[in-house]
């Protein structure tokens, strides 16, 4: 493909394949981005290597399955080659404006290879206001209510009264008046990230550029800027009503019955901040048109994971669910010159997605790559049936720490039409079809579609294989090397700030 082709990405933290417009959704959540699907490759079937973030991005920016290095390493390895590293070595002016993601930070490797990166995470952002955690710090009142909701517990039902009772009572009398939405929100919005963009775009004069934004406006808490709620025709809400649905969807002594009566108003919230996220999508392009940039770039939309909402009784997206909520996400690719346009159907694991955007950009592909690229099959038209792999691990005590990230593994292995979950601390396998069950709610028998099943599980055990075999240990030990290297610096940094106040 010719080249040097300018490349931005767009990745939407929680947004799930089937809340955008180009991919069925009924409600006016992507209006721009519907109509540049137009002139685009739509994939209806893109699945992510792993869920959530911390899983899902070695894939997207280094084409690498998340637990290819161990499952203690998260992130990316010194040294391993991304997108952004690969077009840095290229000649090409590299950016990246991230939303306040912890796990998208350079703690984890991901400032490799840009010349301006900004995570945010320095920002002064307001934390989400939960009231109710008791009147003092350990004060005689405080006590009397621990005293209180232990003795209520252990009386059954009581127990479960006391708990919606105290709730109530925080929320309704002891809360202070909510602050506006803009102070309640956790993460800098869309039209914050877009601001640096357009800003720092304005700098890069005729060099072929690589820009990268992660925007997190569609991740709970739910707090999306007033104009894209009337945007969506969505009765108002007022910050208090969005604190207390935040602060309910947030329980964890509820069945999912019980946060049904939410979850309507909860849903408008995301989709809210979904189309404040295209929006400013449609700003960033009108800059780039405006720039005379856009005519020669290769330009991303997709997302990290997806989000769910009681789908199969949880919410968010929690590590240990393989689910199509959350696995499935929208991917749109405009590409000038692939010709092709409109949706593919096919299955298309997000491993391969930066050595189709390298090849696109004129770029090389590294070696150390595990996917490939799809230009070729975009140009012809070609369609497939290749089975896309996720892998994440249960039970994620404390990710910043190594030994909290040694739980079980969960694999899928999703091609268009049957799906295979492998639990392994279960040992569990269930297979669906989804083409009569899309919503994975009845798992085949065991002795229906065995072909199908050991297909599958001939894909799982060769994928397990190759994982053991790729050739990445000098990058495990890299990462290793680095992590003890930031747990003795923290140590060392806590022994000083005690040396410091007792002395």
């Amino acid at each position: 493909m010719p080249g040097p082709r300018s490349l931005v990405l767009i990745t939407v933290d929680c947004l799930r394949a089937d809340h955008v417009g180009f991919l069925g959704y009924d409600r006016p959540t992507t209006p721009f981005v519907d109509a540049l699907a137009a002139e685009s490759v739509v994939f209806s079937n893109a699945i992510v290597a792993g869920a959530p973030t911390y899983y899902s991005f070695p894939a997207i920016l280094a084409s690498r399955h998340p637990l290819a290095l161990g499952r203690d390493v998260v992130g990316l390895a010194p040294g391993e080659p991304t997108i952004a590293t690969v077009l840095k070595e290229s000649g090409y002016a590299t950016a990246a404006f991230l939303a306040g993601n912890p796990y998208l930070s350079r703690r984890f490797g991901y400032q490799a290879g840009f010349d301006a990166f900004r995570d945010f995470l320095d920002a002064e952002i307001e934390s989400l206001v939960v009231p109710g955690n008791g009147a003092g710090s350990g004060g005689l009142l405080t006590r009397l209510n621990r005293s209180l909701a232990e003795a209520c517990h252990k009386l059954g039902l009581v127990g479960s009264l006391y708990d919606e009772l105290y709730f109530q009572y925080c929320q309704r009398v002891a809360a202070s008046p909510a602050p506006s939405f803009d102070r309640l929100r956790r993460y800098p919005a869309a039209d914050v990230i877009v601001d640096h963009a357009c800003n720092w775009l304005a700098g890069v004069a005729e060099a072929p550029f690589f820009l990268w934004l992660h925007l997190m406006d569609p991740h709970s808490p739910y707090y999306p800027p007033q104009d894209a709620l009337r945007w969506m025709g969505t009765p108002e809400i007022s910050a208090g009503r969005a604190r207390y649905l935040n602060s309910y969807w947030n329980r964890g002594d509820l069945g999912a019955n019980r946060f049904r009566r939410q979850r309507e108003e909860v849903v408008a919230l995301y989709d809210a901040g979904i189309r404040w996220v295209d929006a400013q999508v449609a700003r960033l392009v009108e800059t780039l048109r405006h720039s005379r940039l856009w005519d020669n770039c290769v330009f991303a939309f997709t997302s990290d994971h997806g989000e769910e909402f009681l789908d199969h009784g949880g919410r968010y997206h929690p590590p240990s669910r393989v689910a199509e909520e959350l696995v499935r996400v929208p991917l749109l690719l405009r590409m000038p010159s692939v010709s092709q346009t409109g949706p593919v159907q096919a299955p298309f694991s997000m491993i391969h997605l930066a050595p189709t955007l390298l090849e696109a950009a004129g770029a090389p592909v590294p070696s150390s790559f595990s996917g490939r690229s799809y230009g070729a099959r975009l140009h012809s038209a070609e369609d497939w049936d290749e089975a896309a792999i996720v892998e994440c691990i249960t039970d994620c005590a404390n990710l910043f720490r190594a030994d909290g990230r040694l739980g079980r593994r969960i694999v899928a292995v999703r091609e268009k039409r049957y799906k295979l979950v492998f639990d392994f601390g279960l040992h569990r396998e269930q297979v669906f079809d989804l083409a009569r069950d899309p919503g994975e709610f009845h798992p085949l028998p065991a002795d229906e579609e065995r072909p199908v099943r050991r297909r599958l599980l001939e894909r799982l055990r060769q994928h397990l294989a190759d994982s053991r075999g790729d050739g990445g240990s000098e990058r495990r030990l890299r990462a290793l090397l680095k992590e003890i290297r930031l747990e003795s610096a923290t140590a060392a940094a806590c022994e000083s700030e005690l040396v410091r106040t007792q002395g």
